[in-house]
């Protein structure tokens, strides 16, 4: 029976991302349940969404609490949200994988402003929260994250927190908690940054010399990554980036996966020769020059954003083939470099399995090649900005030419609409074929006809979930998922 339920965890952890199946999967059986109630509490912060959900969670997380401890927070004035003297069914906090001070902080500020406390009551029972989290009998933490100006020592952290292989923090952090850190950090494989503005601690780059397995690096600017204010900030921290990236290089035979929010300040990316993940996020005022004669011979993955075109293509271009997943938007295409990457692509990713592009009208003959070209596909999502798109020619094209393994499909753009008799059009000729997963934007004046249609072609089987997203007006944030 424990091998079953074993086997049982293993299957449902893979969903652990899809809130909705979980939740629907929570009346199953009881077994299914206790498996559930345990993958969602692996990282309860996540599903914390708005201050209604703030405030149950708070209550869950009180009612763990002993009788002492709520005995002397009453002793203290310290007056807590009624809660059920039924036992709880599980001790939900041992099932946490990831500490969010973040989000914690969050909650703490919601239940301040609820029962008007003040400062120094707040502490208190901040204090009393954290010791049900991080004490001498626990050591269960895989994932931490530490807030801007967090100043709490942590007890028994030594213990919690020997088996952390996520870290995420603030580099402005105070040097008691850095001190702190840099002796649980041995076994960080994981570490993101959060670079502030200012008062930035330099000893944060013991996080980067004190793992011995680290192979994932995020550089995580707080400030806006576009416009000309964060341009001079990063001027202003110069050094300090600096001094970050000369740490990684140091690291640069482990370093596998990097993420960075601006243009790197010396020639870091030439040094991550082994990366297999790359993700970048710059602004216009970041040519990103450093990327046109940058070679990544094993880079399988690559996410940009705020990007420009030209040196993206040249990095492409300068891969050896090993590429299975593009990302790229929020970058401005003229017809020229549009056309030019798209050409890049088909040439030198013939493994590709996903692409997030946008796709200019005049191009679409430039697809056909992709899609020639790129036979192992399995997901395209085509960004337009054309009010006039061609929508005849790429659905024909996408009937005539997919690889069998493409079947999932996004169409997005902030103002426009696929035109709706070429995507009948489209279902129509796709019959036959692996069932569709579709997401796309719709205007809300035409949300009823497009569900309809959708309707019945779902019965058809020819698509098995379709999400629209629906734009303009006071609902460009609804979406409706037909499934």
């Amino acid at each position: 029976m424990k091998l079953i339920r074993d086997i049982f965890y293993l299957i449902l952890e893979e969903l652990q991302d899809d809130k909705r199946t979980l939740y629907s999967s929570l009346t199953v059986n009881k077994t299914w349940w206790e498996i559930i109630i345990r993958i969602l509490w692996k990282n309860p912060w996540k599903y914390i969404t708005d201050e209604f959900k703030e405030f149950s969670f708070f209550v869950i997380i009180i009612s763990h609490l002993s009788d002492e401890s709520k005995n002397n927070l009453k002793i203290q004035g310290i007056d807590l949200p009624t809660v059920s003297s039924q036992k709880l069914l599980f001790n939900y906090i041992s099932f946490c994988r990831h500490l969010n001070f973040n989000a914690l902080d969050k909650i703490f500020t919601t239940i301040r402003i609820k029962y008007h406390y003040s400062n120094s009551t707040l502490i208190i029972l901040k204090n009393e929260i954290y010791k049900l989290f991080i004490n001498e009998n626990t050591k269960f933490i895989h994932h931490l994250y530490i807030p801007q100006q967090f100043d709490y020592c942590i007890p028994g952290a030594q213990n919690c927190f020997s088996d952390i292989v996520f870290l995420s923090c603030s580099t402005n952090i105070k040097d008691d908690v850095l001190n702190g850190l840099t002796k649980i950090c041995k076994s960080v494989k994981e570490l993101e940054l959060l670079i502030s503005d200012s008062n930035n601690n330099y000893g944060i780059t013991r996080l980067i010399d004190i793992p011995t397995n680290l192979i994932n690096v995020r550089f995580i600017t707080n400030h806006p990554s576009t416009g000309l204010f964060a341009y001079y900030l990063d001027i202003n921290n110069k050094l300090f980036y600096k001094i970050l990236e000369d740490s990684l290089i140091k690291r640069s035979n482990t370093i596998r996966y990097f993420k960075m929010t601006k243009q790197p300040t010396i020639n870091i990316l030439s040094s991550l020769i082994y990366l297999v993940r790359l993700e970048l996020c710059g602004g216009r005022y970041h040519p990103w020059n450093c990327l046109e004669n940058l070679t990544l011979p094993f880079l399988q993955i690559l996410k940009a954003s705020y990007v420009p075109v030209k040196p993206l293509t040249c990095l492409i271009g300068n891969t050896s083939g090993s590429l299975v997943e593009i990302k790229i938007d929020y970058t401005n295409h003229n017809e020229i470099d549009n056309k030019r990457i798209i050409q890049v692509i088909y040439h030198n990713c013939p493994s590709l399995k996903y692409l997030k592009l946008e796709i200019i009208s005049d191009n679409i003959p430039e697809l056909e090649n992709l899609l020639i070209n790129c036979q192992s596909l399995i997901r395209l999502y085509i960004l337009f900005n054309e009010l006039k798109f061609n929508w005849n020619n790429l659905f024909n094209i996408l009937t005539e030419l997919s690889p069998s393994s493409l079947f999932k499909f996004k169409f997005f753009s902030s103002y426009a609409s696929p035109n709706l008799d070429s995507f009948k059009i489209f279902l129509s000729n796709w019959k036959g074929r692996k069932p569709l997963l579709l997401k796309f934007s719709i205007m809300k004046n035409i949300e009823e006809e497009y569900s309809t249609l959708i309707e019945k072609y779902k019965s058809e089987g020819v698509i098995n979930k379709c999400t629209l997203v629906i734009i303009g007006g006071f609902n460009s944030s609804k979406k409706i998922v037909i499934d």
